[in-house]
């Protein structure tokens, strides 16, 4: 199998000079952790996750109230708290060599280009709907004739 086969081709992305509390809305919205950050065209700029947004809130904020979280967020840039250099892989890429790059890095995504341009994005969730559904098919099958 291929990344393409597996990928989430809609992808929820930000803009750079969009505010972390719209990234942290669509997170909540999506039930998403990583928001990849595009230019107009759709060229991939960076990537942004929940756990940018934690560190954000925790080493600036200690203790506000949420109402000034909120603010505090609306005034960040995403440019801001953005990982730029993010490793990606190609829609061709083996499901074998994305999952063994995203395990031996600890990401729990990969966007997912076509040169620059940002095409999908792979995540642990996908994996792991991956096998649930690959373990529904096998249960499905008499016992007698079940793979191992």
């Amino acid at each position: 199998m291929l990344v393409r086969d597996l990928m989430t081709e809609n992808v929820v992305a930000l803009q750079p000079e969009e505010d972390l509390s719209i990234a942290n809305d669509l997170m909540a919205e999506n039930g998403i952790r990583h928001l990849p950050v595009i230019d107009s065209t759709g060229e991939l700029l960076g990537l942004i996750s929940h756990r940018d947004l934690i560190k954000v809130a925790y080493t600036t904020a200690d203790f506000l109230p949420l109402s000034d979280l909120n603010q505090l967020l609306s005034r960040t840039r995403v440019k801001e708290v953005m990982v730029r250099e993010i490793e990606t892989v190609d829609p061709d890429t083996s499901l074998e060599d994305a999952g063994m790059l995203m395990m031996e890095n600890k990401f729990g995504c990969i966007p997912v280009c076509d040169g620059t341009h940002l095409v999908g994005i792979l995540t642990e969730s996908d994996f792991v709907r991956y096998v649930v559904s690959t373990e529904r098919e096998l249960n499905e099958v008499p016992i007698s004739y079940r793979r191992y």
